[in-house]
C-alpha cells in the first residue's frame, strides 16, 4: 500500500478549482467533474448531500482539523499574489523561531494553507545575514553538515 494523494472535501468544486489552479498554480491532472486530481498529488471532491461522507464530514461545524503544507523558493511573490487575490490569511509573512519564513491563509472551504521558504532558502538567507553554520544548525535543529552542504549547493559553480 502506498500513498495515492491528499483530499479535501470541499462545497464547491469550481470555486476550489480555480482557487488552486489560478491563484496557486497547479495543473490538473485529472478532472472528473466533482473529482478533481491535481499534478501535486492533491485532490478536491466535492461530495453530493447523499454521500455517507457527507453525513460525518461537511456537517460538523469544526474546521482545520489539518494543514496542507507547501514549500517555495519565492514566497514573497506568491503571497503578493494571493494578498491581490483577496485570499483570507490566519497571518501574514514571518520568521518562526528556527529562522524560516511562513504565512497562512485558507481556501474557499476554510482549509488552512501553509506556505514556507524552502530549506535551501531559508539557509541561505540566515548565513546571508552573518550567522555561521553552527549558528544555523543550533538556531534550525538542523544538522551542521547538512547546513553546509545546502551552503555549498546555494554558492555558484565556477565551472565555466
Amino acid at each position: 500500500m502506498k500513498l495515492h494523494s491528499t483530499v479535501i472535501f470541499v462545497k464547491d468544486i469550481e470555486k476550489t478549482k480555480k482557487f488552486y489552479t489560478q491563484y496557486l498554480g497547479f495543473e490538473i491532472e485529472h478532472d472528473f467533474g466533482k473529482n478533481v486530481i491535481l499534478k501535486s498529488g492533491l485532490s478536491i471532491w466535492e461530495i453530493l448531500p447523499e454521500h455517507i461522507i457527507n453525513k460525518e464530514l461537511l456537517t460538523t461545524k469544526e474546521v482545520n482539523r489539518f494543514e496542507l503544507y507547501f514549500e517555495t523558493d519565492d514566497i514573497e511573490a506568491i503571497f503578493n499574489d494571493l494578498e491581490k487575490a483577496g485570499v483570507h490569511f490566519l497571518h501574514k509573512i514571518h520568521e518562526e523561531a528556527w529562522g524560516q519564513r511562513t504565512f497562512r491563509f485558507f481556501d474557499p472551504d476554510k482549509h488552512l494553507i501553509e506556505i514556507g521558504e524552502t530549506l535551501e532558502v531559508f539557509v541561505k538567507n540566515m548565513s546571508q545575514k552573518g550567522l555561521t553554520e553552527s549558528q544555523i544548525s543550533k538556531k534550525t535543529g538542523i544538522p551542521t553538515e547538512t547546513v553546509c552542504n545546502l551552503l555549498d549547493k546555494s554558492k555558484p559553480s565556477n565551472n565555466n
